[in-house]
């Protein structure tokens, strides 16, 4: 089991670097093309909501209500039944996503309000705000309708159009970028059209696999379907106990925009980074194993259900911990790398580095939140996330009102610890109610992955000079950032080698 797990876990994780090196290939072109300046800064703030949207919902939102539901039809044996709970789910999920759109766009000055007060003291920017915004909501019902598609093909065991979907994102946004920007008279508009546009694609691209399984929905519009309330009952509470980070970035983009010029890009560009390992792990875990969990549950197996979030959990600290890392000690490399280049410049690149830090620092935190709310979402019990995760998010807030002096970096910081203590009441749970009973072996694994750490960290943090990354050419950055990766990963792997820890250390009981 746990081999298959892995070899689906890699091949959405293969998938999905596809789309986070699309993504690093987007993001530099922006900070390219158009810097850092008033204009990026609402446009960062109006894709902030289509890209809040895509993560809820493409990233597990609609997932953790739907799958457990559609296991129990599946369950029943009756394809037709599953079909009509398909169709019926589809059309009602697209009116309701289709009315939210059309009022978001008329109370967009009024969400770019309260997602950037201070851009109100900026008339143009605002306005810009919510141009930018109205033309890119309508993603919010095409990435709905992807994650319900999406989510049929998972619990299917097809991972692999779900995956690479995301890509065409930033696709779109590349061409866009590249060619329709000198255009228009507003160049960062086009950035928003890219983004309404891939919707429309991503959408297409779900439609001939879904036919494959015999389930390309019929929209039909039923409230009264038992599944479909069932559904809609639990979508809400889904969608914030699996959020809490992203409402938190939200909040952190509100109260940088009352801050200094530049602040809301920094913050961005260092999400960006953190970003990369969340998806290359755990919304691969989490895409893979809940199907298994949702199983798992619906079959009365309670020890093959904890042996799938012990593997999970195992995983995620065996590549978190050295991406962690790599962030804190590789941070300012990483963003020059990437980014500096014409308007974006070396003390971006600082202040970018420090919010990247601060958010490295939460990782694993961000990680386990993912693994961990699935054993009460794969339970349909959504009520514990929802409440685990509003004591975190009014804990983040009291630290970002703390840790107001450091800035920027502040509220990333905040932000991570409101993570890491969101996971730690998860776990805390899960093993009082006896959901989650760990596999022997931990304290070891444990010991064996910081002591490994703890050797990469020593290699990178007295023979990496990062001052001097600023000086180099674009191709000396990219040569030198990739060797020292490799050099940190040889350290690590070769510690735990030497430490004793085996691929079979990783198999499940069940």
């Amino acid at each position: 089991m746990s081999r298959r797990f892995l070899k689906s876990t890699l091949a959405v994780s293969a998938m999905t670097l596809i789309s986070r090196i699309l993504g690093f290939v987007r993001d530099m072109l922006i900070a390219r093309f158009f810097g850092v300046d008033s204009a990026t800064d609402a446009f960062f703030v109006a894709f902030k909501i289509p890209n809040f949207l895509r993560r809820l919902f493409a990233e597990g939102a609609v997932a953790h209500a739907f799958v457990p539901i559609l296991e129990g039809y599946k369950k029943q044996g009756s394809h037709a039944g599953l079909k009509g709970f398909v169709d019926n789910v589809a059309g009602t999920l697209a009116l309701v996503l289709m009315l939210i759109t059309l009022t978001g766009m008329v109370v967009a000055p009024l969400l770019i309000f309260l997602l950037a007060p201070g851009f109100a003291w900026q008339g143009a920017q605002h306005d810009l705000a919510v141009q930018l915004l109205q033309i890119a909501l309508p993603y919010l019902l095409f990435i709905g309708l992807v994650a319900l598609a999406g989510s049929v093909l998972n619990s299917y065991g097809q991972f692999a159009v779900p995956a690479l979907t995301p890509a065409l994102l930033n696709i779109c946004m590349i061409a866009a970028a590249i060619w329709l920007a000198p255009l228009l008279s507003e160049p960062v508009a086009a950035l928003a059209w890219g983004v309404f546009i891939a919707g429309i694609i991503q959408v297409l691209c779900q439609l001939p696999a879904l036919a494959r399984l015999g389930l390309l929905p019929r929209l039909r519009v039923d409230f009264g379907d038992l599944g479909v309330r069932r559904l809609m009952s639990q979508l809400l509470p889904a969608i914030f106990s699996v959020s809490v980070t992203q409402i938190n970035l939200l909040l952190d983009t509100l109260i940088a925009s009352l801050l200094t010029v530049g602040s809301v890009s920094w913050l961005y560009y260092s999400d960006r980074l953190v970003e990369f390992p969340q998806g290359l792990l755990g919304v691969a875990i989490a895409t893979v194993i809940l199907p298994r969990l949702a199983k798992d549950h619906a079959a009365d197996d309670p020890i093959a259900f904890s042996d799938a979030l012990d593997w999970g959990l195992r995983l995620v600290l065996l590549v978190g911990m050295p991406a962690t890392v790599g962030l804190l000690l590789l941070a300012e490399p990483m963003l020059s790398t990437l980014f500096q280049y014409h308007e974006f410049g070396e003390s971006d690149v600082q202040l970018a580095g420090r919010s990247l830090k601060a958010y490295a620092v939460g990782l694993l935190g961000y990680l386990f939140v993912r693994v961990l709310v699935l054993g009460f979402t794969a339970r349909q019990d959504m009520k514990t996330p929802v409440r685990y995760g509003s004591y975190a998010m009014l804990a983040s807030l009291v630290l970002n009102v703390l840790a107001l002096p450091l800035a920027h970096a502040g509220l990333a910081l905040a932000t991570s610890l409101g993570a890491l203590f969101n996971a730690v009441l998860l776990l805390k749970k899960l093993r009082q109610e006896q959901v989650y009973r760990p596999v022997g072996g931990w304290r070891l694994f444990f010991l064996q992955v910081m002591l490994a750490s703890s050797a990469m960290s020593a290699v990178l943090y007295y023979f990496v000079d990062v001052t001097e990354w600023g000086r180099w050419h674009s191709v000396e950055r990219a040569v030198n950032l990739l060797a020292w990766i490799l050099v940190g990963m040889a350290v690590y792997v070769l510690t735990l080698v030497l430490a004793g820890l085996k691929l079979r250390h990783l198999a499940m009981r069940a």
